[in-house]
């Protein structure tokens, strides 16, 4: 027996002689209407590609897309397929961490680059009412690769919102509006154009995609004087599982708050930001020391750890561990400050917190704000400022990351042993910032970001490697999980917490049954008691669970309480 069904997209007046489908033992066909054949042969190009592949109903999918998008969208030149001569250079063009590049990494079955959001409204509903899962991709820095690849064999669409990067600055009222597909230094650089005392507290890496980082809370040199990136969204667009484009008004304060540090990709595709921009002075100071432990650095750590989050909040001193490069190699200490004035008053805050630190004045550089960006990012010879607009700036590398948070101070003893540590061979490094100032002022539950009050610091424990073979890659994540589990003692407990934006699926993911119980394991890692809060959230606006990966919120449906409580 077969049976017309007819089905209307959200947002759109669909006569039923647009789109037809013909439903036959649960099986969903288009049927070729005159308007919809007429559509279809404007399509050609993207069919041909289509049929081809292993998509289901690619008829059904390209009208969906036309239908439901602007009708000046040229999706022939927004589509790839693995047999696209552009497929792979544009899958591989953020993949930052060269563990997911490999043959064997499942690849999209489709990869789409919309350039305006009303494309991705398109592909939204299309996707979700085709039972195609997918990714979405802004910078591609995701940890464990989870914004463009899946651990499952099935298949997916990745969206790559590379082309959605337009910032505008309004400088009257410190504000911006960022699509999410810019970058952490594009954002930074187009403040800069209008503006050399306003900044932004986010990260210090330029390539970072502005979507997953503000939606995973964002930490930067700034975090101390304005909390995080999030902790400063005023306003967001996101489009929904309805295909919806929502503001803040119209999506809810629980959703807005969820946006916010608890992972976008879990509740939608979040496609722009409004952010409040922060004021900087016009001259900010840095210095950068190094420390052996034959130059004190075990006793310059164990005093660090018990100041550094009590330092003024114009100033920030983190340190990283690592070993030395070149022949002989040794561990050291690298200090690095950033501090909201001259070299006058760094120099007076470590004279009085920390002299035996030793800073000297010809140690101490005095730039405005955007070159202490892109100092930052590593570029220490006073390159232009214009640096921090290169996408392909990062080198592409074999990583892994974790990370701790220390709610008390580690021993000397503890101190020495770390040293040992990342001393072995094919040893990471410990890369630690200082929490405190305004970290400490705001309440745990005001955003899902919850490590406030009561944290000295956080540590980023990161393995880089540059040969992919096989024993070279078990070495460096065999050090990563040793190191892991040796600094057990040392760091917060009850749960162990951790960072959403540094990504480890070692702490457990999802395995298909949608369970809050089990997601709870890693869950509670990143966002202690604003899980719970989180995967209600989830099952008010995603029931279903078409936003989803390996670590994605899972939707709790609770009818009696408030999402609120």
């Amino acid at each position: 027996m077969i049976h017309v069904t007819y089905k209307p997209y959200h947002g759109m007046e669909t006569s039923p002689d647009r789109r037809r489908w013909i439903v036959m033992n649960g099986e969903r066909r288009t049927e070729m209407t005159p308007r919809s054949g007429h559509l279809l042969l404007s399509l050609l190009p993207c069919l041909s590609i289509l049929s081809a592949s292993s998509l289901p109903y690619p008829e059904s999918f390209l009208l969906c897309l036309s239908s439901t998008a602007s009708p000046s969208t040229d999706w022939s030149r927004l589509l790839y397929l693995p047999n696209s001569p552009s497929y792979f250079s544009l899958l591989n063009s953020s993949i930052q961490n060269l563990r997911f590049s490999s043959p064997e990494t499942p690849k999209p079955l489709l990869i789409i680059a919309p350039t305006d959001a009303s494309q991705v409204q398109a592909l939204v509903n299309c996707c979700r009412d085709h039972g195609l899962p997918i990714r979405v991709r802004s910078g591609g820095h995701d940890y464990e690769g989870l914004s463009y690849r899946s651990e499952k064999k099935s298949n997916f669409v990745l969206v790559d919102l590379a082309d959605l990067r337009s910032v505008s600055v309004d400088v009257e009222h410190a504000v911006a509006w960022v699509e999410a597909g810019a970058t952490v230094g594009e954002l930074y650089y187009r403040i800069a154009e209008h503006s050399g005392t306003l900044g932004f507290p986010a990260g210090v890496c330029p390539t970072v995609g502005v979507g997953g980082h503000l939606s995973g809370g964002g930490f930067g040199l700034l975090w101390r004087k304005y909390g995080l990136a999030a902790d400063n969204v005023l306003d967001a667009k996101v489009i929904d599982v309805d295909g919806r484009i929502l503001d803040r008004e119209s999506m809810g304060e629980d959703l807005f708050w969820a946006t916010r540090g608890g992972g976008g990709a879990s509740f939608g595709v979040i496609v722009s930001w409004k952010v409040r921009l922060v004021p900087v002075p016009a001259t900010v100071s840095m210095f950068t020391v190094h420390r052996t432990s034959e130059q004190g650095a075990i006793e310059l750590m164990n005093k660090w750890q018990n100041i550094a989050h009590l330092l003024h909040d114009d100033l920030l001193l983190r340190v990283n561990i690592a070993q030395t490069e070149g022949a002989k190699r040794r561990v050291e200490a690298v200090f690095m400050s950033m501090f909201l004035g001259d070299c006058e008053g760094l120099l007076q805050h470590m004279g009085h917190s920390f002299p035996e630190l030793g800073v000297e004045r010809d140690e101490c550089r005095e730039m405005t704000w955007i070159e202490s960006a892109v100092h930052a990012a590593g570029h220490t010879n006073r390159e232009p400022i214009e640096i921090l607009t290169d996408r392909g700036l990062q080198p592409k590398i074999f990583n892994k990351g974790k990370s701790d948070y220390v709610t008390e101070p580690i021993p000397v003893t503890g101190w020495e042993a770390i040293w040992g540590r990342i001393s072995e061979e094919k040893a990471g490094s410990m890369r630690i910032d200082p929490c405190g100032g305004r970290m400490s002022e705001i309440e745990e539950s005001r955003t899902p970001y919850p490590h406030r009050k009561g944290n000295l610091f956080i540590i980023h424990y990161l393995s880089i490697w540059k040969d992919g073979s096989v024993a070279e890659s078990k070495q460096h994540l065999d050090w990563s999980r040793r190191m892991y589990r040796f600094m057990t003692p040392y760091v917060s407990k009850h749960p162990r917490a951790a960072y959403v934006n540094f990504r480890d699926l070692d702490l457990g993911k999802n395995d298909g049954s949608r369970s809050y119980s089990e997601a709870k394991v890693w869950g509670e890692k990143y966002f202690k008691n604003n899980f719970r809060r989180l995967a209600m959230v989830k099952g008010v606006v995603d029931p279903g669970n078409f936003f989803s990966h390996e670590q994605s919120i899972p939707p709790l449906v609770v009818e009696t309480e408030k999402m609120s409580q």
